[in-house]
């Protein structure tokens, strides 16, 4: 792995722990058994920035991050082979997102005030979920399911 990048070696690391020789556990890991794994994890991020504001020590915060991008690589691996989407496919989304969504700092478009700024990056934000409207009907069930597996994590 000489000449790697971190990310590299991380899908590599994950890819070796679902392998025919890897571990029992990561193997059997779908989706829907990493959903607790990923809220515990986004819970420990905002522990880690409470740590860092109030201490001013950085290392909680690195550490958390790293086992929420953990999450987002454990589920890039599963969908590649699925035959869904690969880690990249996930980068580059966000990577064209944050692009769109930022014509002021990517392109030559200007604004000349920060509610006309706001308004762009709204009227962006519409364009992108139209027709894709009914997947904020989800989120409420979402959030009840978190609430939930937090209650019985908690039990």
């Amino acid at each position: 792995m000489k000449n790697t990048s971190q990310i590299d070696r991380l899908k590599q690391i994950v890819e070796t722990l679902r392998s025919e020789n890897g571990c029992p556990w990561d193997k059997a890991q779908t989706h829907a058994s990493l959903k607790l794994g990923c809220i515990e994890e986004a819970a420990e991020v905002i522990g880690g920035i409470n740590i860092l504001e109030e201490t001013g020590d950085a290392e909680n915060l690195k550490e958390e991050l790293g086992d929420l991008l953990l999450q987002v690589m454990f589920h890039s691996v599963i969908a590649e082979e699925e035959g869904l989407f690969t880690f990249e496919d996930v980068a580059k989304t966000v990577a064209d997102k944050m692009e769109r969504r930022h014509p002021h700092v990517f392109t030559d478009v200007k604004f000349e005030t920060e509610e006309e700024l706001h308004a762009a990056w709204a009227e962006i934000k519409r364009k992108e979920k139209e027709g894709k409207e009914w997947h904020a009907d989800y989120l409420p069930g979402a959030f009840k399911e978190a609430h939930e597996l937090i209650d019985r994590a908690q039990a």
